[in-house]
């Protein structure tokens, strides 16, 4: 594994050389900590910056994505208030009578959580994609059916807010696409943090860390930009460590990795169980796997003598329980061996997610987990994935991610005026500014080389994107190095 100051590739033509000692004062320590930094940072912004542009601004698009799904779904979201509504059992009558004879099978219903909004009747349908449900909008109060749309994930998103969605995670483009949000993601972090380091070494030298939080308006050109490119950064380095630590936990290869860690130190979010005595382990989603034809056949026949009745009769024992909230999800029995689940759904502060399992044939709770179960990281992995999808405070949650997403964008158009502003101006064959020399893990003591190799070495293994970019970057580098010298070495001899 390379070390970040030889991971970057180098602009042509010759580089002014790395720090020195003083003449004056041999025993002063040479610098080695920020020009290191300074390059990764610069490098990282310059290559990666693209990937972080595009993760900002559809992320910022995401974070006020559910006000916009109530003001473009309205119909479907919103009916006159009851304070009588039907039973369950009635609107789900009216969703099966627009379900018909399909080869969609009743896999949810989440009841309206407030007078004024509709019921939802959730089925699996096998023409949609993974993790999509048809979802049939009813009005409680008349049970007119009043939407049929497509719904995606545990937070039921809407087509909008899917669509966003899947922009900020892939492009649109499947699993290929998902490496540049992972990308994006991993690299957040690492750019965060050295520019929060570099910021800490200025403020120090300048003994001004005040003045540095806020932009200089009065300075112009490159310095009014870096001004503003520090002083927001600053301020948005812990949301950007923490949309990068998030982030990775739904990527491909850093996610798995995520998900391998938390297991080893039994970090993991309890589940509630549907499993009955005696019966194999099934899990939530045990319908959408394979099976034999007759194992198929019977879990239809299930699903197809489910009584709409029963919706009603768990909800109410789920209220005797433990369920006390009105974003409620009723999940009936995957198959003969599994259990009833109503489960709490409400995302926003204080959290809500308690899930409690009963068998069809006794009624009795076979079992339960409430939030307070949780331990420490799982609850801090609850609040942190609400927090980045924008539900845990609602509206402040989603304003507060939308501007702190646009900051970033901000900061990477800075970035790239800064590169374009520090080119030499008597030199119109260079377009953009020199790049920070190279050289100063060369001056770094053996222990900070080590330390560097090793943070390296750790992070591209834990980071698979991270790992294979750095040696990409040193590929380059060493190639655009070579060049370079030929180039002198010419010139000498010319």
């Amino acid at each position: 594994m390379t070390t970040p100051s030889s991971t970057v590739p180098e602009s042509s033509g010759p580089e002014p050389t790395s720090h020195r000692n003083h003449p004056d004062r041999p025993d002063r320590p040479i610098p080695w900590l920020g020009p290191l930094l300074r390059r990764l940072h610069f490098y990282a912004g310059i290559l990666i910056g693209p990937f972080i542009l595009i993760a900002a601004l559809t992320g910022a698009a995401y974070a006020i994505s559910p006000t916009l799904e109530k003001l473009v779904y309205a119909d479907q979201l919103s009916v006159p208030a009851t304070d009588d509504p039907l039973p369950l059992a009635a609107q789900i009558d009216a969703a099966n009578t627009v379900i018909g004879d399909s080869d969609a099978t009743l896999s949810a219903v989440r009841p309206a959580p407030e007078p004024g909004d509709t019921t939802r009747v959730m089925y699996d349908d096998p023409s949609l994609g993974e993790s999509e449900s048809r979802a049939i909008f009813v009005d409680p109060g008349t049970a007119e059916v009043v939407g049929d749309l497509t719904v995606y994930g545990t937070s039921g998103a809407l087509p909008l807010r899917t669509w966003i969605d899947q922009m900020h995670r892939s492009l649109h483009l499947g699993d290929v696409g998902r490496l540049y949000s992972e990308l994006a993601a991993s690299w957040l972090g690492i750019v965060a943090a050295a520019g929060l380091v570099l910021w800490i070494l200025r403020a120090r030298k300048t003994k001004k860390p005040a003045a540095m939080l806020r932009p200089n308006r009065t300075r112009k050109g490159l310095r009014r930009t870096f001004s503003w490119h520090a002083s927001v950064g600053v301020w948005a380095a812990i949301g950007m460590l923490f949309l990068s630590a998030t982030g990775i936990t739904w990527s491909q290869f850093g996610g798995e990795n995520v998900t391998k860690l938390r297991a080893a130190l039994s970090w993991e979010t309890p589940a509630v169980s549907t499993e009955l005595g005696g019966a194999s382990a099934i899990g939530e989603h045990a319908h959408h796997g394979g099976g034999s034809s007759a194992e198929a056949a019977d879990s239809a026949a299930d699903h197809a003598a489910i009584d709409p009745a029963d919706f009603d009769m768990m909800l109410s024992m789920g209220h005797d329980v433990s369920i006390d909230t009105g974003l409620v999800e009723i999940l009936p029995p995957a198959d003969a061996d599994s259990a009833w689940v109503v489960q709490e759904i409400q995302r926003s502060f204080p959290t809500k997610v308690d899930a409690v399992a009963f068998d069809p044939e006794t009624m009795e709770v076979t079992d339960r987990v409430d939030f307070s179960d949780y331990g420490v990281a799982a609850k801090l992995a609850r609040w942190g994935i609400d927090l980045h999808m924008g539900t845990l405070f609602g509206l402040v949650n989603q304003i507060v991610l939308c501007v702190l997403a646009l900051g970033i964008a901000a900061m990477v158009v800075w970035g790239y005026v800064m590169w374009w502003q520090r080119r030499p101006k008597r030199n119109p064959a260079k377009r953009f500014g020199s790049a920070p020399p190279r050289g100063a893990l060369a001056d770094a003591p053996w222990w900070g080389v080590g330390a560097v190799v090793l943070a390296a070495v750790a992070i591209g293994l834990f980071l698979p994107l991270v790992g294979i970019s750095l040696i990409v970057f040193l590929v380059v580098d060493v190639a655009l190095g070579l060049r370079t010298r030929r180039r002198e070495r010419r010139a000498m001899a010319s």
